[in-house]
């Protein structure tokens, strides 16, 4: 969709709310309801028993030491601990005999034991120890009583639970961005004060970047950002892309944000690019999970990449994650967000919750669409009895993802209209990557760019 085809969009919505009263802020201060089914994500509700049937992230190796954790995921307080066998645990928080917090437990070779009276508990949940009591009381306890625990993984830094049925335990996921050569994958964690759909909207929602992050403040990426270009959107199976394709200078450069159900987002590289020079296929700034804190708070949990494939090595420092993650560094005074504002501000500015019956979609919007469609569409599947899709069940193995950036060298064609061809190029550059699904690794990567450069070689579509 070209500017020029949004700002006709835009007149038209203005002429008519031309006709309502002036200073209608009385008239406009019924608050609606919001939209309790996508938003409601503690335990017995649709949307949480949908998040619970795949693998989270919910904590960084650093965070934990030798002292147990006290997390909130999805409405629950949790215990986070690693045993002396080096074995990792989650658990519920409260000990089964008089509520004492396993928070202040003791990890034991095998297990954590509450503070309050020595209960042992392994990190499946299964009592070891009861003491104190009658011989028979203790076995009793020990074979019928569980702490609630959930199966842990930890893989590169990150920390994965599934929070599900035990029964219904999913593969643990795999995305090809997992294992790129020469990338160093750098943990980080950023917490957002809202609920999760309002952090997970952004992801497909390209042309935010263009305003956002290139032109109400300054730019927190590069210049060339605020390009608005042509806007497409993709539906494949099990996932929701967005693609910004803009014109830069006698380069066209096409960035695609993604998004794998429920949570999982990649996008171009933040500082990599700014579409003044050729690049094939550049990857991810990150690779990232949002995930529900509770209703009213998210974490998003995530490697920020560096290298030559994903953002400069320069980057990595202990600000560079967060200047990935939202455009600014997170710890500011209020009047430097005020004056600067990232993605933290733009989405917690929308409420704890934000109301959808409040906005006004336009046609910049319809990733932002197709995902509550599509999500509300999982839900009622579920409520059916249909349990959801998984990656590695319906896709190759590892997962291919397309969160990326390609510049090509493909000048404005004289007499023909630029956004036309801008869409064009865009829907060619992305039926390569969806071609590419067939192959793996290097031979992936082999094809795509010869594949991009015999593109910019024709310079037709």
């Amino acid at each position: 969709m070209s500017i020029g085809k949004l700002n006709h969009f835009n007149v038209a919505f203005t002429d008519r709310s031309k006709r309502s009263s002036k200073y209608s802020g009385y008239r406009l201060s019924q608050i609606p309801e919001p939209d309790g089914e996508l938003t409601r994500i503690g335990p017995g509700t649709i949307c949480g028993e949908y998040f619970r049937r795949y693998w989270h992230p919910v904590a960084m190796t650093r965070q934990l030491g030798d002292l147990p954790k006290l997390i909130r995921i999805m409405g629950e307080d949790l215990v986070l601990f690693r045993d002396r066998s080096d074995r990792l645990g989650l658990v519920h928080r409260h000990c089964p005999h008089r509520n004492a917090s396993l928070e202040y437990g003791m990890c034991e070779d095998r297990g954590i034991r509450c503070c309050y009276h020595g209960w042992l508990f392994d990190v499946d949940g299964t009592i070891l120890e009861v003491p104190g009591q009658p011989i028979k009381v203790s076995q009793k306890i020990c074979g019928t009583l569980r702490l609630g625990a959930y199966p842990t993984r930890e893989y590169k830094g990150l920390i994965f639970a599934y929070m599900g049925p035990p029964e219904k335990q999913p593969e643990f996921p795999l995305y090809d961005t997992f294992d790129l050569p020469e990338m160093e994958m750098v943990p980080y964690t950023a917490h957002y004060r809202c609920n999760w759909l309002q952090v997970l909207d952004a992801i497909v929602d390209p042309i935010h970047t263009s305003f956002l992050h290139s032109r109400a403040s300054r730019p927190q990426f590069s210049q060339q950002l605020g390009e608005l270009g042509v806007l497409s959107f993709y539906h494949r199976p099990l996932r929701l892309i967005g693609l910004n394709t803009r014109r830069v200078n006698d380069h066209i450069w096409a960035r695609v944000n993604e998004m794998v159900f429920p949570n999982f987002t990649q996008a171009g590289a933040a500082f990599a690019t700014d579409g003044t020079a050729v690049r094939y296929f550049g990857r991810s700034a990150f690779t990232r999970w949002v995930v529900p804190v509770d209703d009213h708070n998210t974490v998003a949990l995530a490697w920020a990449n560096f290298g030559e494939r994903g953002d400069p090595p320069q980057y990595n420092t202990a600000d560079g994650p967060e200047l990935i993650e939202q455009g600014e560094v997170i710890d500011r005074s209020y009047e430097e967000r005020q004056r600067f504002p990232g993605d933290a501000e733009a989405v917690e500015g929308m409420g704890p919750i934000s109301v959808h019956k409040r906005e006004h979609l336009l046609p910049s919007d319809k990733g932002v669409a197709m995902l509550r469609r599509q999500l509300k569409n999982e839900l009622h599947e579920l409520k059916q009895g249909n349990e959801p899709a998984q990656p590695m069940q319906i896709l190759p193995t590892p997962v291919p993802t397309y969160g990326s950036d390609t510049v090509l060298r493909l000048p404005k064609k004289e007499d023909a209209d630029d956004s036309s061809y801008l869409q064009a190029v865009g829907d060619k550059i992305m039926d390569i990557l969806f071609a590419a699904d067939r192959f793996t690794g290097a031979q992936r990567d082999e094809w795509l760019f010869q594949q991009l450069k015999d593109l910019e070689t024709r310079g037709s579509v």
